[in-house]
């Protein structure tokens, strides 16, 4: 063993280095281990430890450290999980002989019933967003954008960073890119080509005029002139609250996520197998995909009541 990195900090960069290199993390991923991690680090040198030193009692004293400051049963379960990762990377890197903390029982997380949205308010929200831009190119924009995210359930990030190419040749399906460089295949609906198809029309007309300035070709979808080059997660999240607020939804109900959570739930209670719906999402594991199945307590009992023997009037 040779004990890795001398400081806190170098065990922490060259941990997130790996981390974005091997597994292509996400970036919010990467941030989030480094925010979890950073808080630990602090922890261990005020006690004057150091990370190769450090055994299972340190780790679930540091976890009774955090629950005496109020932080949330998730917030603790998180970073368990990253001192976790980081020791498990330490251990295969043969900077440590074990991971002191394999072995400690976390908090959990208390799995709450995903907020979602009604038949009813999601058209509100897609009608709202055929009325509702600058101008009738951001109308179009808008459109798509919102008939994409209900029709495929993608993620916001997945969906904002479409390439172009992917939506040539009006295909019934989209190929996204999802966490970890995981690739699936998500259908579209009659309106999603539609709009998509819509989308395209102007988005290339909009294109043509660039070149003709001189400006360079995007490869997204939908195209921005900021540093990413494409619409950033932010933007939409503001874009869905206005959309709330123009199609009479209540904007405290609704975020991009929220339209992931409607696909999942509707697709479910209309009858959807729980494997497909896990496949569509792009969940690796079906447990995560389970939390939605608190929709189909209405429709087991209307099963029950309408098929059941005993539970006939006559």
């Amino acid at each position: 063993m040779n004990g890795g990195p001398a400081s806190t900090g170098r065990w922490i960069a060259t941990f997130l280095e790996a981390q974005a290199a091997e597994l292509d993390a996400a970036q919010n991923t990467l941030l989030a281990y480094g925010r979890d991690l950073k808080d630990f680090a602090d922890w261990v040198d005020t006690r004057k430890l150091s990370f190769a030193g450090v055994c299972r009692e340190d780790v679930e004293a540091y976890l009774i450290h955090c629950d005496a400051q109020g932080l949330s049963q998730a917030t603790r379960a998180r970073r368990l999980s990253a001192i976790r990762q980081l020791y498990r990377f330490a251990f295969e890197e043969g900077w440590r002989g074990d991971n002191p903390a394999i072995r400690i029982k976390g908090p959990g997380r208390r799995k709450s019933l995903p907020k979602t949205l009604d038949l009813a308010e999601v058209d509100a929200l897609l009608a709202a967003a055929e009325t509702t831009g600058r101008s009738p190119r951001d109308r179009v924009r808008n459109t798509c954008l919102m008939q994409l995210l209900y029709a495929t359930g993608m993620r916001v990030s997945e969906l904002v960073s479409l390439p172009v190419a992917a939506a040539r040749g009006q295909p019934d399906m989209l190929l996204v890119r999802g966490k970890g460089g995981k690739e699936r295949l998500v259908p579209l609906s009659t309106p999603a080509r539609a709009a998509l198809d819509a989308w395209l029309v102007e988005r290339d007309a909009g294109e043509a005029d660039d070149r003709a300035r001189g400006r360079p070709a995007s490869r997204y979808l939908f195209p921005s002139t900021g540093t990413l080059g494409h619409l950033t997660r932010h933007r939409f999240y503001a874009l869905i609250k206005e959309l709330a607020v123009a199609g009479g939804v209540s904007p405290a109900k609704v975020t991009p996520h929220t339209l992931r959570h409607a696909f999942a739930t509707h697709l479910l209670a209309g009858g959807a197998d729980l494997r497909a719906i896990q496949t569509l999402l792009g969940h690796a594991d079906i447990s995560t995909t389970e939390i939605y199945t608190h929709v189909l307590d209405d429709r087991l009992k209307d099963l029950v009541l309408e098929h059941h023997p005993l539970a006939r009037d006559d």
